[in-house]
């Protein structure tokens, strides 16, 4: 999936739990067949999983996750994967890796939810109560510090994409995001990619958000990705309302979903079939949605 990604294999994890986590070593270990992209993930006997880091830029997540989630968690109306062990580098691993539990249920592109409408609600649920904790010593969010800095990489994406792509209508809409006021309220919780294969359901509901790597504190709009990625409408219209999101936040937000979609479109297009289809839908649902 990314050109200087690392290769790991059930071996490679049966060595790290031996080595330091001895208690999980006799599980079965099966590796899961995931489309996320900063972690390989394996299941450890019935109840557990393996994260391993697969890209640089995701080897601090462990650490962070293993820091706020456990905070974060009794007071979140879904379940989240705290982290149960965080283990080191080691068997020629360079990076933190993790045992979390495993969490029933599958990702909402294998799992769709039987009502979109509750599925709405309980994830704006989910999103107010994260914005509600206090944020003191929270890092940035990934994603939550305003569209002005994604200028350079969605312009790129859109030459990328060329005749893929409706570049004027998308330019002009990334133009009109930038002119929207900013976010100049307190920094807030969010989780920064709440995406459909980060939003697990079971039994047709909402039941477990997964993947916290963007976790942060910054504008709230950067919660609002699912407005257009899972939701249409009057699912959208409810999860809007739910989050009493004003016509900046809301004008942000779909700003954010666009440019997300347009640079994962050319990055993933070969390398990662769903999450491409993610980005194409998000992004045909953001152009879909102005004004």
């Amino acid at each position: 999936m990314h050109a200087d990604e690392l290769d790991t294999d059930e071996g490679l994890v049966r060595r790290l739990l031996s080595a330091q986590l001895p208690q999980w070593a006799g599980l079965p270990v099966e590796r899961v067949d995931s489309f996320g992209t900063d972690f390989a993930i394996y299941r450890l006997g019935e109840e557990l999983a393996v994260r391993l880091p697969r890209i640089g830029w995701a080897a601090g997540q462990p650490e962070k996750e293993q820091e706020w989630l456990s905070r974060l968690a009794p007071q979140l109306p879904l379940a989240v994967p705290v982290p149960l062990a965080t283990g080191e580098p080691g068997e020629g691993f360079p990076w933190r890796w993790s045992v979390v539990p495993w969490l029933p249920g599958g990702d909402l592109t294998r799992e769709p939810l039987a009502d979109e409408v509750a599925g709405a609600r309980d994830l704006a649920a989910f999103v107010l109560a994260l914005q509600a904790i206090d944020t003191t010593g929270a890092p940035p969010a990934s994603r939550g510090g305003g569209l002005a800095r994604r200028d350079t990489g969605t312009r790129t994406a859109i030459e990328e994409l060329g005749e893929k792509v409706d570049a004027a209508a998308v330019a002009a809409a990334w133009e009109a995001a930038l002119r929207v006021r900013e976010w100049d309220g307190p920094a807030v919780w969010s989780h920064g990619d709440l995406l459909p294969g980060n939003l697990l359901a079971a039994n047709g509901r909402l039941s477990a958000v997964i993947d916290f790597g963007g976790l942060g504190a910054g504008d709230p709009a950067c919660e609002l990705l699912p407005a257009w990625a899972v939701f249409s409408g009057e699912a959208r219209a409810v999860f809007r309302e739910a989050l009493a999101a004003d016509d900046a936040t809301w004008e942000r937000g779909r700003g954010l979903a666009i440019s997300v979609a347009l640079i994962q479109l050319p990055y993933y297009e070969t390398t990662n079939p769903t999450l491409w289809g993610v980005g194409r839908r998000m992004l045909d649902e953001a152009l879909a949605d102005a004004g």
